[in-house]
């Protein structure tokens, strides 16, 4: 019996002790999304992470031995806090401008939860090879989505190279945040983008 009940208690503190590690590694993640959302991965240290977090700087890089894991944790943590927008919620819309349309709004939405962090990142991405790999990244996705919504529009040679670079201009973070600074509201931005690509769409 005595046994049981000591073997019982070894679980019980394995398993405190592994969800306390947990909390702890969120607690760090936490710290750097915040820091890095704020002054920026290349001004975040690991002294304000560890500050920020309640712990030791020893602490940080047991849980995070170096750069690039510290950064992928963060950057997965992130991810799933702000998930990219699924293009299932347009892709079987057939006709081009409405497609677009409600691309943009979930995208323009995106930006909007993730503003701070993206603009952040964008800033460091040529001063830290690790920030420019995960901005590569989204440039991947919003890629993806461009093709997604070229097709359909007929557009070819120089009118179909037009219409593709106005729907990546429409999905470019920069010319977002640009119309946002400017004080435009989601609907205004979505409609002169629209606009513009339907512009571009044309002969002439």
């Amino acid at each position: 019996m005595a046994d049981e009940t000591a073997t019982t208690k070894r679980r019980y503190e394995k398993r405190a002790r592994a969800v306390q590690e947990q909390q702890t590694r969120m607690r760090i993640i936490d710290a750097t999304i915040g820091l890095h959302g704020t002054v920026g991965p290349a001004r975040t240290t690991i002294s304000a992470i560890a500050d920020r977090a309640g712990v030791r700087r020893a602490t940080v890089y047991r849980h995070f031995p170096d750069e690039r894991t510290l950064f992928m944790g963060c950057s997965r943590a992130f991810a799933e806090r702000n998930p990219a927008p699924d293009p299932a919620l347009w892709t079987l819309i057939k006709d081009p401008p409405e497609r677009l349309g409600a691309a943009l709004e979930e995208v323009y939405g995106w930006y909007e939860r993730a503003e701070p962090m993206f603009s952040a990142v964008l800033h460091d991405a040529d001063a830290l090879p690790i920030v420019g790999e995960i901005q590569a990244g989204r440039l991947a996705f919003l890629a993806a989505v461009e093709d997604g919504l070229v097709a359909g529009w007929g557009a070819r040679g120089r009118v179909g190279r037009r219409l593709r670079a106005t729907i990546g201009l429409a999905l470019d973070f920069v010319a977002w945040r640009t119309l946002h600074q400017r004080g435009l509201s989601r609907d205004d931005a979505i409609a002169i983008m629209s606009s513009a690509v339907a512009a571009a769409s044309r002969p002439t």
